[in-house]
């Protein structure tokens, strides 16, 4: 399983790096992982052999390019046939609204806590997370047994990172720094939080991402770093990874 970074910024996109979002590939499959702005025109490959899209939530830095997806998809030479969107309610609501009708070239089933979803030989399972609205955090996996953790944005409470044990990489959003005492929200994590947390469920690797533009990312991976008590690796956009 290789997982292509489009985009990583934190809240909003910044030159050169789209907001959240992730082209998930496994053999023949690939999936798209958050649509934050910037990422459609950004994807690492034709948009149209995008298999699936799984979007966490419906904050705009996770979502607002399913707009761009719809009128390329839609409006385009060749309309696609229906995508497969597993997201939350919300998300199809928010999407619905914007532009006044049910888009017909996403098929959408909701993203529910301890829901499932298979596209080609990757198994996705969801845990809500610790987020003012319905987010979902998800595991995904192969038939060969590798495991990916993606956070979404989430406090470091409730049971999502039951959901995490022992995978092979934890995706974790890193929107703060220093203390926990000090952050002004408690629904997104510092990066030492991330990296405890990383370090809790047995995760072989640690990859930071939704980190903001005005924070140095090198302190992140830093902080992280000390408590997780081994290498972490940041998710550099136009960047790949192997699970």
């Amino acid at each position: 399983m290789k997982v292509h970074v489009v985009g990583s910024s934190g809240t909003f996109p910044e030159p050169g790096n789209p907001a959240s979002g992730y082209v998930i590939e496994h053999g023949s499959t690939r999936v798209w992982c958050d649509a934050g702005p910037g990422t459609f025109m950004s994807l690492p490959l034709d948009p149209n052999l995008i298999d699936a899209v799984v979007i966490s939530h419906a904050h705009p830095d996770h979502c607002s390019d399913l707009t761009a997806a719809y009128h390329a998809w839609t409006f385009g030479p060749e309309p696609r046939d229906p995508v497969p969107l597993v997201a939350p309610q919300s998300v199809w609501e928010r999407l619905t609204a914007f532009i006044d009708k049910e888009p017909e070239c996403f098929e959408f089933t909701p993203a529910l806590n301890g829901g499932e979803a298979t596209f080609g030989d990757i198994s996705i399972s969801f845990v809500e997370t610790e987020h003012p609205v319905p987010t979902v955090g998800s595991r995904w996996e192969t038939e060969s047994g590798r495991t990916l953790f993606f956070t979404a944005d989430t406090g470091p409470g409730g049971h999502w990172r039951d959901h995490a044990q022992d995978v092979d990489v934890l995706l974790s959003e890193a929107a703060y720094q220093g203390a926990t005492e000090d952050k002004t929200y408690p629904h997104h994590l510092t990066a030492g939080e991330a990296g405890a947390i990383a370090r809790e469920v047995r995760a072989k690797r640690l990859v930071l991402t939704h980190i903001p533009p005005y924070l140095d990312k090198v302190k992140s991976v830093a902080e992280a770093e000390v408590v997780f008590d081994r290498p972490v690796t940041l998710a550099v956009p136009g960047t790949s990874f192997d699970v």
